[in-house]
């Protein structure tokens, strides 16, 4: 049996999340492929799982993909509880104006560019990545729903919103449109280099050169103004995961590549809502039929998401024995469960 699972970063998984880093390309700043970054994420996220205090603060926590077993990594996801604390959340709200001439008798629609810091102080989902090789397995659904049971088990450590940032639209060459058109006028460099300097430094930068006032889009080259709120290829899958869960776009995009910024009410994700504390009632040798819906066991540390073959009874879930070995599970624990 070949069982993946979720669990919390550790000192040792460096070099299994540099590469994934090397495998990811532009625009994915939460995975950055510089060693030293990464190292300082990973010490981030050590601090964060043994702090006891549960108020959200500002903590990373990283979730890895390990097959049960032989220990390979193949994937993480990321939670941050509280952006905005080191330095503002910059965004850009896309909002629309329409202006009348009764001379000329037309009314003219123009789309407008505020810079805000709307989201400062809610909890973010991000870093979500499966290598390439295992995405046929159907592993990008335990990768994601494991990030909303592990804040569903330790909500006070969360906000009440929660947003997702996706990758924008980047062409084959590397090129952003959308920073080509607007960031690089005033940064004067590529997107590749303003990207890498924002997931090492932060982006404090963009406070201090990018322009404060409205951008009318109409201002913009087409291909850039095209590129506003349209999700890289290969995030098209992990939008419609994330509208299944509750997120929606309300016209935030971010400030480099203007990917969609996607916002939920924690209680509201779907499987915060649908989450249940089981016992397991029985282990049995075997168990017909395939995975029915995700597990989870354990809170911070020892915290472990799994995609299960459970079957939910009156009495509670029904194991096989294999599944049991592998998660660390006893008849009579009590285990989060949450159908597909």
């Amino acid at each position: 049996m070949t069982l993946w699972h979720l669990r919390p970063a550790q000192v040792g998984d460096l070099d299994c999340l540099h590469a994934l880093a090397e495998q990811t390309g532009a625009g994915f700043t939460n995975l950055p492929s510089d060693k030293s970054a990464l190292q300082a994420r990973l010490d981030w996220n050590m601090r964060s799982f043994g702090r006891e205090e549960e108020t959200p603060e500002n903590e990373l926590y990283i979730l890895v993909l390990e097959e049960a077993g032989s220990g390979t990594v193949g994937g993480c996801g990321m939670i941050f509880s509280r952006i905005g604390v080191r330095w503002p959340f910059y965004s850009y709200k896309v909002s629309r104006l329409s202006q009348r001439s009764e001379e000329l008798g037309r009314t003219v629609p123009l789309d407008v560019l505020h810079l805000v810091n709307d989201f400062n102080g809610v909890s973010e989902v991000g870093g979500l990545f499966l290598s390439p090789d295992l995405r046929s397995l159907g592993l990008g659904g335990l990768l994601a729903r494991s990030r909303y049971l592990f804040m569903g088990m330790n909500r006070r450590r969360f906000a009440e919103k929660v947003i997702a940032e996706l990758r924008g639209h980047i062409e084959p060459d590397g090129r952003s449109p959308f920073w080509d058109g607007l960031g690089r006028k005033f940064f004067g460099m590529s997107f590749q280099d303003a990207d890498e300097f924002n997931s090492q430094h932060g982006n404090q930068f963009i406070a201090d050169l990018m322009p404060k006032y409205p951008v009318y889009t109409a201002l913009l080259p087409q291909e850039a103004q095209a590129a506003i709120g349209r999700p890289h290829d290969n995030g098209v899958p992990a939008m419609r995961m994330l509208e299944k869960e509750g997120f929606s776009f309300t016209g935030y995009v971010d400030i480099f590549d203007a990917g969609p910024t996607m916002v939920a009410d924690t209680e509201r994700l779907r499987t915060v809502q649908q989450m249940q504390v089981l016992p397991v009632a029985e282990i049995v040798e075997t168990i017909p039929e395939d995975r029915r819906g995700f597990a989870a066991a354990g809170t911070l540390g020892d915290f472990r998401a799994w995609r299960t073959g459970a079957l939910v009874g009156e009495q509670g879930l029904t194991l096989t024995a294999e599944e049991a070995s592998l998660m660390k599970i006893n008849a009579g624990d009590t285990i989060t469960y949450v159908a597909s």
